[in-house]
């Protein structure tokens, strides 16, 4: 079973239609005993990563995740919430990452946020297994990780961003592979693999 964390941040409908779509049985839980227990765990995010760490911590979920020894994958603020820190509301993260989130600096040409579909390039993971650099996924963030010893892909804003982290059994995304089409579902089918 896939635990899928619940900590109201989530954009579930999204990624539990991904994940029935490739047969997986998963549970949206915030319980201890189900996270631990689980094949596989998803930390979901859609939101403020100040009030992501708020509600991880009020769950007393942090110190759990970091005890996990089973994959498991953050997406967007819950891959940034995995860094040591983010400037989005001053937070103080889980650190698992060796990253500090940093906010997108606007100017002529950059929209902030970035929104829309990015290539992915230099890519270091089974997690990529099957997908071809150039290949798009959808991206939705102010925020982003800077390249650093965890980064397994990258992506351009214009700057180069981490566009994919991994720490031991611990991955990131910063796009959101539930809704990156065929090769979102395939990120998410190798990640099930792990």
């Amino acid at each position: 079973m896939i635990a899928v964390i619940d900590y109201n941040m989530g954009n579930i409908r999204s990624l539990g239609y991904a994940l029935q779509r490739l047969g997986a049985e998963w549970k949206l839980t915030s319980c201890a005993e189900e996270i631990s227990a689980a094949s596989h765990v998803i930390l979901p995010g859609v939101g403020n990563a100040a009030e992501a760490m708020e509600n991880l911590n009020r769950l007393q979920l942090p110190e759990l995740i970091w005890k996990i020894r089973r994959p498991v994958l953050g997406i967007c603020v819950g891959m940034q919430v995995m860094c040591r820190y983010s400037e989005e509301g001053d937070a103080e993260c889980m650190g698992i990452f060796d990253a500090k989130v940093r906010r997108f600096k606007e100017s002529p040409g950059v929209k902030v946020p970035n929104m829309g579909w990015s290539p992915l390039a230099n890519m270091e993971s089974k997690l990529f297994k099957g997908i071809e650099s150039g290949e798009y996924v959808y991206f939705v963030h102010s925020y982003y990780a800077p390249l650093c010893p965890d980064t397994i892909a990258t992506s351009r804003h214009p700057e180069l961003f981490s566009a994919a982290l991994k720490y031991e059994n611990f991955y990131g995304c910063q796009f959101h592979p539930e809704k990156s089409g065929e090769v979102g579902s395939r990120i998410l089918d190798n990640f099930l693999k792990l």
